[in-house]
């Protein structure tokens, strides 16, 4: 790569960016970075139609991809296959490789899907994902620097989960009626279609944790979910459901796949975890994970009067 131009500020304040929730001054940064790879990344890793890691998730918790799915078109019944090949080479492949969730599906199932659509794709995904099958993890590895989730610095978990075929189910688009929690479970919202936030106690410990999602499997078990396909246990179930932006950035920012993926009818085998039931994913602030970084509003204050005429800053900012 050959350097021509490097631009920045004309007299800056601060020579540093400040990195909280999105957006902000890096999401211009990652749709600049987008609109220069999007056409290579194609060329770069076969059978990829187009990535998109998602901004408003804080960029390398989650990551979407398209890619085809060709390895067997003569079966009936068609499933991930190529798409996984696909996903290992997305996860070996530079700053992809920072990817804690990574979203993958077939472009024959729907070639008028982008992964932009944020809303549009965890429900083509949602709709065909099967929780027995479909999750695929990577235990004890790297993450990204800037992730707190894991054990760790630099330490945690990925997930690959893979959607190809036809559609499994009609997603719930409101709970029907009489559904209901165990107690401490009593505030939950529908996020999205077929996604329930469910308010939680706050987090402690990973023994206390067990013992609740056992609640939530004995309450839920035997039941008729298939519409239902993701609960995210979460600290505030109004705020994570109000919209797409809140729930990616709670749900993909605060959970560590090992350690925060549960599921109603859970199993191990031959080393394959899945579930026949909804999955779980708990996205509670864990005691571990870095304090928010929130705006003061008082000092935002501060700095406006600074710029304002008369002001020390005036004509700078």
């Amino acid at each position: 790569m050959k350097v021509s131009r490097v631009y920045h500020r004309k007299n800056p304040v601060w020579s540093f960016t400040v990195v909280g929730r999105p957006p902000q001054e890096d999401t211009s940064f990652g749709a600049l970075i987008h609109e220069i790879t999007g056409n290579a990344i194609p060329k770069e890793i076969p059978g990829v139609h187009e990535i998109h890691a998602v901004d408003a998730a804080g960029v390398h918790p989650l990551l979407f991809a398209i890619g085809s799915e060709r390895y067997t078109p003569y079966l009936k019944e068609r499933k991930p296959q190529e798409i996984l090949t696909i996903a290992n080479h997305i996860l070996g492949s530079n700053q992809l490789s920072l990817a804690k969730f990574l979203f993958i599906c077939a472009k024959e199932d729907d070639p008028q899907l982008h992964t932009h659509d944020i809303e549009k794709f965890l429900l083509h995904m949602l709709e065909r994902i099967d929780p027995a099958r479909d999750l695929h993890f990577y235990t004890n590895t790297t993450i990204d620097t800037l992730d707190y989730t894991g054990s760790d610095l630099n330490a945690g978990s990925k997930v690959a989960i893979a959607a190809a075929g036809e559609k499994r189910r009609e997603l719930w688009r409101e709970l029907p009626t009489g559904f209901e929690l165990p107690r401490p479970f009593a505030q939950f919202k529908m996020a999205l279609p077929g996604v329930l936030a469910v308010e939680a106690p706050a987090f402690t410990d990973e023994h206390e944790t067990a013992k609740q999602i056992a609640l939530l499997d004995e309450h839920l078990k035997n039941r008729q979910l298939d519409g239902l396909p993701l609960i995210v246990l979460c600290d505030d179930a109004g705020f994570t459901a109000e919209n797409i932006n809140n729930f990616v950035w709670v749900t993909f920012t605060r959970s560590n796949p090992s350690h925060d993926m549960h599921g109603i009818n859970s199993f191990i085998r031959h080393k394959h975890w899945g579930c026949t039931g909804p999955l779980i994913i708990d996205a509670r602030i864990k005691p571990h994970h870095a304090p928010p970084l929130i705006k003061d509003a008082a000092v935002e204050a501060k700095v406006d009067e600074l710029g304002k005429k008369g002001g020390v800053l005036h004509g700078i900012i």
